[in-house]
């Protein structure tokens, strides 16, 4: 299908901000690039806390509705490549899934490259999943239903933190959430090569991502990195991948859904036709991020009456 209107508009909108190419900025001066204004919805409770992380004290913001208590849970990993974006970034799609799941949602502020390199980022996310089966009863969360999820980077994050469940023992994840993640460290797929620039996310921006997260092209070999390298991926929780049409990182996202589903994990599937990159973080402006959402909510609503 061609771009989808809505989408096109959405473009011309972030070409209206003025921001320099991505590739032509350090990290610092990326993390300060004009965001679209979004308001987010309104949920029964917000909390900030520190919890205990593995390279010092991890900030991690706790949204949930008004539900009867206690609540399963969403750990959730923000996009931005590892590099950029944060708590306030994606606020209001935590208020938004916490709402359509009736769930907690846990969104962590994990540490960032270039600062910290792989494999910090999947260690803080990891920490704070561990943390949410052990303390979730304090905000009112149930820690034997708890699910991960993030978009992109957070994706890849999210998909990490289930391996390391699974090869660690503990602790017991019931659902994984990924939104176009990222799945391999390698820019050689059809998807890469027919939308390399002009939708939003392009492979010289990916590849600006990947630079700045590993130490070494060798870490990107790593599981923990590029979790679609994995030999063995049995055992994981079932998991809905979500991929977009004109997206350069479709194909790895697609790739990796077969293989869960290979190694018999219950997997589904949905490509959003005509949607770019980020266009889940844009369900305010595009009626294909709000379906997104509905089905993402109702996959976990399933999942957590399951666990």
């Amino acid at each position: 299908m061609s771009l989808h209107p809505q989408v096109q508009s959405l473009l011309q909108e972030m070409a209206s901000l003025g921001a320099p190419p991505l590739t032509s900025q350090t990290p610092a001066q990326a993390r300060q690039r004009p965001r679209l204004p979004v308001v987010g919805e309104p949920v029964d409770y917000v909390e900030d806390r520190q919890i205990p992380g593995p390279g010092g004290p991890l900030n991690v913001r706790i949204y949930r509705p008004k539900q009867n208590l206690p609540l399963p849970v969403l750990v959730y990993a923000h996009g931005g490549g590892w590099v950029l974006n944060d708590l306030d970034s994606h606020n209001h799609v935590c208020r938004s899934l916490a709402n359509a799941a009736e769930c907690a949602v846990v969104s962590v502020d994990y540490r960032l490259a270039p600062e910290h390199k792989f494999p910090a980022a999947a260690e803080d996310v990891y920490a704070a999943t561990y943390w949410v089966a052990e303390q979730a009863a304090s905000f009112g969360g149930d820690g034997t239903r708890i699910a991960v999820g993030g978009d992109s980077s957070g994706g890849n994050l999210a998909a990490v933190t289930a391996l390391m469940s699974r090869d660690r023992g503990k602790p017991k994840i019931c659902y994984q959430l990924l939104v176009y993640p990222i799945t391999n460290y390698a820019f050689d797929t059809p998807s890469y090569e027919e939308f390399a620039k002009g939708y939003f996310l392009t492979k010289e921006n990916m590849m600006w991502f990947w630079k700045h997260y590993l130490d070494d092209e060798a870490d990107g070999m790593h599981p923990y990195a590029s979790p679609l390298r994995a030999e063995d991926l049995s055992g994981l929780p079932p998991a809905f991948v979500i991929t977009a049409e004109y997206d350069p990182l479709r194909d790895e996202g697609e790739a990796y859904a077969r293989r869960l589903s290979e190694a018999g994990v219950e997997t589904a599937l949905k490509r959003y036709d005509g949607m770019i990159h980020a266009f889940f973080g844009h369900a305010h402006r595009l009626d294909a991020g709000k379906e997104a959402i509905r089905e993402a909510a109702s996959r976990l609503k399933e999942a957590f009456a399951k666990a």
